[in-house]
């Protein structure tokens, strides 16, 4: 990068962020702190009018603006392809915002690079995933993703009226947001009250939801801290079990989401795989749809629970068919 694209840069980094340290900016441009330093001075003699110091980090004066960016023709086509995206894996009212979003985009894009985008945007599609279901079509519900990042932002409470995987009936409870990520689904981490612990809620899975007044303290737990809590309480259940080649298309796609772990094959064609799941519940009634492709080493009590639920089945099914 020469140094006249790095002073630009510099003024959209500054136009973005509250305040940007120094060494922040000499990290991300790869150059020395003196460099960015120099590159700084450069502004103010422009007439762009910083505040700070070195050590604490440097912002725009309150009030000033800078002119629109303008986009290269590269940045312009990411955006589109996130467009896409948000069209297909959110919320409507997400969907809408991005789509005004590109909007304004387009308003501001050369006629060459708007051709180009244009003639990109009927080309681009974006399949969901099999699996994947978009966000309840309640009304409450509709702008699912805004509520939860407005919420995380706020740190404000929500209230959820949430259908756990095997319950039909939704319950209501009140949590504090730390997060979303998308995984095959939305999820959403936060603080159940009603619990009393951290828990993971799929967004398909709400079927209301509301922003409340109340704020909530500042936790020290990220999604990152999350996940590391969850990965060492899987590595309390190690669970061994054999599958069948036939099954094996369908394992490798969830594999990942029941803390897969090692796989082996076996001389008999089958795959044994050690999966480090959190809930041993999950794994049971997952498990079960591989019936005669799947022997189950270890532990005992999943072994035991997987009989259970297709005991259950058997006598389900057969009663409801006066068979069996």
């Amino acid at each position: 990068m020469n140094r006249f694209d790095r002073i630009t840069a510099l003024l959209i980094q500054l136009q973005a962020k509250r305040v940007v340290k120094g060494s922040e900016l000499a990290e991300r441009f790869g150059v020395s702190l003196r460099t960015i330093y120099r590159d700084l001075r450069t502004l103010e003699e422009a007439g762009v009018p910083l505040c700070g110091e070195a050590g604490f980090g440097y912002s725009l004066a309150e009030g000033y603006r800078l002119p629109p960016v303008m986009f290269t023709r590269e940045e312009a086509t990411a955006l589109l392809t996130a467009e896409k995206l948000a069209t297909q894996l959110t919320d409507a009212h997400t969907a809408q915002l991005s789509k005004a979003a590109m909007d304004k985009l387009r308003a501001v894009l050369r006629r060459p690079d708007r051709d180009y985008v244009e003639a990109l945007s009927s080309r681009i599609r974006i399949l969901s995933p099999r699996r994947h279901q978009p966000a309840a079509p309640e009304p409450p519900a509709a702008n699912t993703h805004q509520v939860l990042l407005d919420a995380i932002a706020q740190q404000r409470v929500v209230r959820l009226d949430y259908r756990a995987g095997y319950q039909g009936t939704p319950t209501q409870r009140d949590v504090e947001p730390i997060g979303v990520y998308f995984g095959q689904y939305w999820h959403v981490v936060a603080y159940c009250r009603l619990r009393q612990e951290f828990r993971d809620f799929r967004l398909d899975r709400i079927v209301g939801l509301r922003l409340l007044d109340e704020a909530f303290e500042t936790r020290p737990d990220t999604l990152q801290s999350y996940w590391q809590a969850q990965a060492q309480r899987r590595q309390t259940v190690a669970v061994v079990v054999h599958f069948a080649p036939a099954a094996l298309p369908h394992v490798h796609e969830n594999k990942h989401y029941f803390g897969w772990a090692h796989e082996e094959p076996q001389p008999d064609g089958w795959v044994e795989m050690t999966l480090l799941p959190g809930c041993l519940e999950r794994m049971s009634r997952w498990l079960l749809i591989f019936a005669g492709q799947v022997r189950i080493v270890a532990p005992a009590e999943l072994r035991q629970r997987v009989s259970e639920l297709a005991r259950e089945a058997q006598h389900f099914f057969c009663a409801e068919a006066e068979v069996c």
